[in-house]
């Protein structure tokens, strides 16, 4: 039997109300070889029950603790072979054909080291909603480090039907190249453990971005998302979730900024930060402690800047391009299938950032 072309990492946390349609819908992708791993998170509800199910199918690994959904998807990852790993979350529909043509994009590039498709909305229990609205098209960031997926929201138009490079993909549904993979980890994790949950996947995206791999988005892939972390419901969010938002978002900062970024972002940043300070003093106190414990983790993440600094090949003023308050991507066609990984993303850049910004 040939070796399998994608792997699929699936992180269960009591996920029992979608984890079974999500494996039914994975295991329908018959084009193509697959290695499907699930790492459950010591979950408390019948979401192990269910995995039993898929016996045979399915390898489970199963700790006796909260891994935390970064170091869980390090564990999947390394307990696979396959070249290309797509990491699902359990409230994600795959629609058929979904692996087979973001691998299909993803190989047209040698350039790419993450493809993401067009991820839609769908309501609690994988519950239809009266028109197509869009979850996530790729992932944006802002002046003031804010991240973002693009379209969330929007309705379905034309528009969100080019293939295109973006800066990141929504670790939701995002197939990442393996090779990627080992060349952006710091001491052998591709997603920081320290981040536990919530903004892992902006960290993956900014460090692939610094060391030269492209993220090219691609509507033929179709999935459906419920979506229940979102910056307006973050009154209902559990507090814990809240205090990582902030603790990520100070982490993903000191290891990925460049000194360009600084000096072009420093007032948006800073008025950012004082809405955060401010915002945990006042109204959320509980996220208070996300500062201890980003003092905590600052000796690793100043090693982990030194290992990107001294491994990055994008520019500064090529970086740059990719910050705006509005969503920005370039088209795919300014970059030719045979092209490889620049050692250097200036070539690149020069390519992708050709045309008038979208």
């Amino acid at each position: 039997m040939p070796s399998p072309k994608v792997a699929v990492t699936v992180v269960t946390f009591n996920s029992e109300r979608y984890i079974r349609r999500c494996l039914e819908a994975v295991l329908e992708q018959r084009e193509i070889g697959l290695e499907v791993v699930v790492l459950d998170n010591a979950s408390s509800d019948g979401t192990r029950v269910i995995l039993k199910e898929f016996k045979g199918r399915v390898r489970r690994i199963c700790p006796n603790r909260n891994l935390g959904f970064a170091e869980a998807q390090n564990r999947a990852i390394q307990a696979t072979n396959a070249p290309w790993v797509l990491s699902l979350n359990p409230d994600v529909l795959l629609r058929r054909g979904f692996i087979r043509e973001l691998l299909e994009a993803g190989e047209s590039d040698p350039g790419t080291g993450t493809v993401c498709g067009k991820l839609l909305s769908i309501g609690p229990g994988f519950e239809p909603l009266p028109e197509r609205r869009l979850d996530s098209t790729g992932m944006f960031f802002t002046p003031a480090m804010r991240h973002f997926d693009r379209g969330w929201h929007e309705p379905d138009q034309p528009g969100s039907d080019r293939q295109e490079y973006v800066f990141g993909a929504s670790a939701a549904a995002a197939l990442y190249r393996r090779e990627m993979i080992e060349d952006i980890a710091i001491d052998g994790s591709f997603f920081d453990p320290d981040f536990f949950v919530y903004r892992e996947d902006a960290d993956v995206a900014w460090r692939a971005q610094l060391l030269g791999w492209r993220c090219l988005y691609t509507p033929a892939a179709e999935a459906w998302h419920v979506r229940t972390v979102t910056p307006a419901n973050r009154r209902s969010l559990p507090a814990f979730i809240n205090m990582h938002s902030v603790k990520n978002r100070f982490l993903m900062r000191i290891k990925n900024a460049t000194g360009g970024i600084w000096r072009r972002f420093w007032l948006p940043m800073a008025a950012r930060d004082l809405v955060v300070l401010g915002g945990a003093m006042f109204w959320e106190p509980s996220s208070l402690k996300a500062f201890w414990h980003v003092a905590r983790a600052l000796p690793r993440a100043l090693h982990q800047r030194r290992e990107i600094m001294a491994r990055r090949r994008a520019a500064d003023e090529d970086l740059a391009q990719w910050f705006r308050f509005r969503p920005v991507a370039r088209p795919a066609t300014r970059i030719p299938a045979t092209a490889t990984r620049p050692t250097s993303q200036r070539a690149a850049a020069a390519a992708v950032f050709s045309e008038p910004m979208a």
